[in-house]
């Protein structure tokens, strides 16, 4: 979030409250006597808080004052957590057993990072006919998954397949 700062020339509006450097309040003064006195230190005029009655402007080094608040956002910033999120993993009826160790492990790295994973057997043509396979099939894959995991929801049938979500125990 850029913010822009009026600094020394562009703060219009008179009487203004001023913090010096210290942080000692300085008073209600006017705009052009708080100017002469940042002028005079060698340093700026930023108005802090435009919306106060009456307006609030700290004197101090422009720079200083930009890499600050980028410093204090970026540590806020990383606090945050990330918010976990819905991957989805496809398999097929006729998947070999290397391909699902593989998909398994894609599982186990989602899971590690703590999202949600979505696994879907999707059934085509003759094989919707054989459900029962397709379900034995698809809970074997689920014991290839490394890591301890479990069901958010059980296995659910589909017209197009099977379908469930499982989470990081």
């Amino acid at each position: 979030m850029h913010k822009r700062y009026r600094i020394n020339e562009y703060i219009r509006i008179t009487p203004i409250r001023v913090v010096d450097e210290n942080g000692e309040n300085l008073g209600v003064i006017e705009t052009a006597e708080a100017l002469k006195t940042a002028r005079e230190r060698g340093l700026d005029l930023i108005e802090i808080s435009p919306t106060a009655n009456p307006p609030v402007c700290k004197i101090m080094d422009f720079g200083k004052f930009k890499y600050e608040r980028e410093k204090g956002d970026r540590e806020r910033g990383r606090g945050k957590k990330k918010e976990p999120e819905l991957k989805e993993l496809r398999i097929g009826f006729t998947t070999g057993k290397g391909d699902l160790a593989r998909t398994a492990e894609k599982a186990k790295e989602f899971l590690e990072r703590g999202d949600k994973v979505r696994i879907s057997m999707r059934l085509r043509g003759r094989e919707k006919a054989h459900g029962s396979l397709a379900m034995e099939k698809f809970k074997e894959f689920l014991e290839y998954i490394p890591i301890v995991h479990r069901l958010e929801s059980p296995p659910k049938r589909f017209p197009q397949g099977i379908s469930t979500v499982i989470v990081k125990e």
